[in-house]
């Protein structure tokens, strides 16, 4: 099975493993409420850590960067279903019943729905459909779902009007702190930008003044340091920290790597390897 799988284009999603995987999410455009079937599901983002298993689900806020761990347990394959809250479809909602937000939200970002009886029966009603997704029937009773979560987490938990429904641009931020929290997502420079609350322009303006060069190069550097620190004092491997890097893949880490420091990244690891044998360590 193609993991994802759309079961609504861009609305609701499957996933389905057998074999562990790490994907490197990046960007989250929209909110998402996660439903665990089975197995664990990870969210890891700058600032928390966030582990799921059968039976809870996740709120995940809009405009944020992250990695997600997907992990089939013993006897128990990985199953997951994601509904993209897409704005589009809450301003409708909001519009078709005049809900408004009464004060900005400051709650957490990622929020785990507690269960009760309603969310429990809304959450057993969709595996069925995504199990034996018939794309005429669920298409027209897809999106009546969606609306059916919106409301029934509403109900859970009325404080999430002031999450759900907050359609403002993302105020600007300390663009220092942030780079250097999230510099190893794989993002394009407009993304950075609209993340801190600039323009484009506005971004690599402020960005030159800070860091005295331009974004694309400093991130190439950023990266490319942090790989060398992570390979010679943490004794990583190349190819399991270039995907986490922001590298599309190894191949191009190498190259970039070997074109910074004069030498190959295996090089330098086997450098490492021999010293810390010398030391009488095991490696």
């Amino acid at each position: 099975m193609v993991n994802p799988t759309e079961i609504i284009p861009g609305v609701i999603f499957y996933s389905y493993l057998a074999t562990k995987t790490k994907q490197t999410v990046g960007f989250l455009n929209h909110n998402n409420l996660v439903m665990q079937v089975s197995g664990q599901f990870l969210l890891e983002t700058p600032t928390e850590k966030i582990t799921m298993r059968g039976g809870q689900m996740l709120l995940i806020g809009k405009n944020q960067l992250g990695q997600i761990t997907k992990t089939p347990l013993p006897d128990e394959d990985y199953e997951t279903i994601v509904i993209s809250l897409q704005e589009d479809l809450l301003r409708q909602i909001a519009l078709e019943e005049n809900i408004e937000m009464t004060e900005k939200y400051n709650g957490p970002q990622n929020v785990l729905v507690p269960g009760n009886d309603f969310l429990r029966a809304f959450f057993h009603s969709l595996v069925p459909y995504v199990r034996h997704a018939d794309e005429h029937f669920v298409n027209t009773m897809g999106m009546l779902k969606v609306r059916e979560a919106v409301h029934l987490l509403l109900n859970a938990l009325p404080e999430l009007k002031n999450f759900l429904f907050d359609f403002s641009e993302p105020h600007k931020i300390d663009l220092e702190k942030f780079m250097l929290s999230n510099f190893h997502y794989n993002l394009p420079v407009e993304k950075f930008a609209s993340l801190t609350g600039r323009s484009l322009a506005g971004f690599k303006r402020d960005f030159r003044k800070i860091f005295d060069m331009a974004p694309r190069h400093w991130l190439q550097e950023k990266r490319l340091e942090e790989a060398r620190y992570l390979i010679e004092d943490k004794h990583k491997r190349p190819s399991a920290i270039y995907l986490d890097l922001g590298f599309e893949s190894l191949s191009h880490f190498s190259h970039s790597f070997k074109k910074r420091f004069r030498q190959s990244a295996y090089g330098i690891m086997q450098k490492a390897t021999e010293y810390l044998t010398l030391r009488g360590f095991f490696y």
